[in-house]
């Protein structure tokens, strides 16, 4: 563990030890095969990203830093690249071995790996055809000289590096490019009870001669090599090019950026690893250079296929909300009160349902929705063109700098522009992270609003399996300010005063230091004080000093922090109070709320921000109050449910990383299902 002058956790090892807890459920013997080779996608993907981003941004620092100024709380940028190295390759040799014992595993399940060296003879006809029928014209083939410069490739992409020995002895480099619209894992055709599977990797190797059957080789060899770029995206100052178009083409030459990891076959020989290093212009100085296996590219294991129903989770359906049926008539039900759907629990379809009613109501004259990330076949957005084409007003703001997802929502950006849909695409200074709609409906000759919050993305694929809290309500004070959030995408010059809502970069911090500091008197006073909070992430040194200080004034704290802590709990005369714990299961926990005692008339909140520097002042996030008080106690209960969690919860920058246990087990996901069909049941 890294602290910086004893106060915070380097934040960027904090991410790896949460990829570590990532790690930790594929080694899992309770959760089930298939889905703890899954989670080794999760942690290699997880990887990738962490290196494109936050590797590259610290790589940019050390490589501009010649004095070798101690940025970082003690550290230079390049000593701060070393710790993550040693770290990332720690972690890379452990998920080796994770999936060299889930194979072992798997084949006492009768389900086999095999590769180019174990074909059988009944399954030769079958790869035959696999190969020349979908992957030959798929796959992309680059010879390669001394002479010639290394081929832009799409910025992560895992690739064959071939060494071919000709007649007269010679070298002759190539690669073969895999095509990701492939499927990784090919099923091979059984009559038995035996299940084998084989990798197009090891489809491409069998057929090695066959590719480059014209230099008639004497030999050839292929090793596995992948490289991550930089991620981040470089503006043209061009004027005459709309916003637009400056994203997809910074977008576009990602493929130029500079390289940040390069993970190798260690079989590789030494020669034709050079070879390629020189070639590609990676620097052992700022580069992660790492030897790995004979598979890279391990983010596919997420897509594994469902081999067997007993090696996967059970499904569980989601469920209604008690008094919140799809056949009611969502407008009048809201008047009556507000709801809440906590995904995946709950079904996401109240969402888009209200969506599709809304496209469709003649009353209705305008909808206005954020769009961060959008699902690949999205109702959400045919349901906003639907209410386009049906006369409404649609304004969508969509942020085409969501990171890895631009190129999609550019092309929903671009098909909603055709529909006649209003886009507003914020400033290139702020990032649009906030999830909210609006819904304005004329009754009674004056326009109603309505709408909802929430805590994630309208994403319905990403539904499934992340969980996040959503509001529905027609809440005079709140939606009025809802209204001026889209108010200040049009004129962020500006000022706007937001007295229920927090909006970051206006007075999120502010608001939230204010509720600690009233905790800190009523400490003070001798009256019960205490905060409990659930964040993904926590990296502002600002809160987390306001934090220790509630801390240290005697306030009780508890926090869930899915991902990076920078916080440190526990220690003596700083943060004693406080505790921190991390809960990593079969969901994606991403729920953001907070809860502050507040003279035992609890104030509650569900938020998109996280606690980090980006979206406290670089971002546009809301923050917004539960005040039903049936809801606000759903969301202590929540909170209660998860910190009882001693299955799948981890002590967070403790000096135990143990889970925490006690003598009955309680699995928090488990519990949370289990919380809401009994709502349900007594009805």
């Amino acid at each position: 563990m890294i602290i910086s002058k004893n106060l915070f956790i380097n934040r960027e090892i904090s991410w790896l030890e949460f990829n570590e807890r990532v790690l930790e459920e594929a080694n899992d013997i309770t959760v089930p095969l298939i889905e703890r080779i899954r989670f080794l996608g999760i942690f290699s993907n997880n990887l990738d990203e962490f290196y494109r981003v936050r590797y590259a941004t610290v790589k940019r620092i050390a490589v501009s830093n010649n004095s070798g100024k101690k940025l970082f709380k003690g550290k230079t940028a390049k000593e701060l690249l070393n710790d993550i190295t040693i770290k990332a390759t720690d972690l890379q040799q452990k998920s080796f071995l994770t999936l060299n014992n889930i194979i072992k595993l798997l084949e006492k399940d009768k389900i086999y790996f095999v590769d180019e060296l174990k074909v059988k003879f009944n399954h030769r006809q079958f790869i035959n055809n696999y190969f020349f029928e979908i992957i030959s014209p798929a796959i992309d083939v680059i010879i390669l000289n001394k002479n010639k410069k290394f081929p832009k490739f799409k910025e992560n992409l895992s690739f064959l590096l071939i060494r071919i020995i000709l007649e007269n002895d010679e070298v002759q480099n190539a690669i073969i490019r895999f095509p990701r619209n492939l499927e990784r894992f090919v099923i091979l055709p059984s009559d038995s009870t035996e299940q084998n599977i084989i990798m197009i990797d090891d489809i491409i190797r069998f057929h090695l001669k066959d590719v480059f059957k014209i230099f008639n080789p004497k030999s050839i060899e292929a090793n596995m090599v992948k490289a991550s770029r930089d991620a981040e995206l470089d503006f043209d100052d061009d004027i005459s090019k709309s916003y637009l178009d400056k994203i997809a083409q910074s977008v576009k030459e990602r493929s130029s950026a500079d390289p940040v990891r390069f993970v190798y076959d260690s079989e590789i020989k030494l020669e034709t690893l050079n070879f390629l290093l020189k070639k590609m212009g990676i620097n052992d100085e700022t580069d992660s250079i790492i030897p790995g296996g004979k598979y890279h590219n391990r983010r596919d294991y997420m897509d594994f296929p469902n081999l067997k129903d007993s090696l996967v989770y059970k499904p569980l359906l989601p469920l209604n909300v008690k008094g919140f049926s799809h056949s009611d008539n969502t407008f009048d039900k809201l008047k009556e009160r507000d709801f809440m759907i906590h995904t995946p629990y709950h079904k996401f379809t109240y969402l888009i349902s209200f969506l599709m009613k809304s496209s469709i109501d003649p009353k209705v004259k305008k909808i206005s929705i954020t769009i961060y990330r959008l699902s690949k076949l999205s109702k959400v957005a045919s349901a906003l063109i639907n209410a386009a084409r049906n006369g409404k007003k649609v304004v969508v703001q969509i942020e085409l700098q969501a990171r890895f997802d631009e190129s999609a929502n550019i092309r929903y950006a671009k098909e909603m522009q055709s529909q006649g849909i209003k886009l507003i695409f914020g400033s290139p200074s702020l990032k649009v992270h906030s999830k909210i709609c609006l819904i304005e409906r004329l009754e009674n000759g004056n326009l109603k609003k309505y709408g909802f919050i929430s805590t994630g993305n309208f994403n319905e694929s990403t539904a499934k399996i992340y969980t996040d809290l959503t509001l529905f309500t027609s809440n005079v004070k709140i939606l009025e300010e809802v209204s001026n959030v889209f108010n200040f995408f049009n004129a962020n010059y500006k000022k706007y005063v937001f007295k229920n809502l927090f909006v970051s970069p206006i007075n999120t911090e502010t608001k939230i230091k204010k509720l600690i500091n009233n905790e800190i008197i009523n400490a003070k006073n001798g009256k019960e004080a205490w905060i409990k909070i659930k964040i993904n992430n926590i990296t502002s040194y600002s809160l987390i000093r306001s934090l220790y200080d509630a801390s240290r004034a005697g306030v009780k704290i508890k926090m869930i922090v899915r991902g990076i802590c920078c916080l440190i709990p526990g220690y003596k005369n700083m943060s004693e109070n406080i505790e921190v714990i991390s809960i990593v299961d079969r969901y994606l926990e991403h729920t953001r709320f907070m809860i502050f005692n507040s003279n035992d008339n609890n104030k509650v909140f569900i938020s998109s921000a996280d606690w980090m520097t980006r979206n406290l002042d670089n971002r546009v996030e809301v923050t917004c109050p539960i005040l039903q008080e049936d809801l606000k106690k759903e969301i202590l209960d929540i909170f209660n449910i998860y910190w009882s969690d001693n299955i799948k919860s981890r002590l967070v920058n403790s000096n135990s990383k143990s889970r925490i246990t006690n003598q009955k087990s309680f699995r928090s996901q488990e519990k949370m299902y289990n919380y809401y069909l009994n709502k349900i049941e007594a009805l």
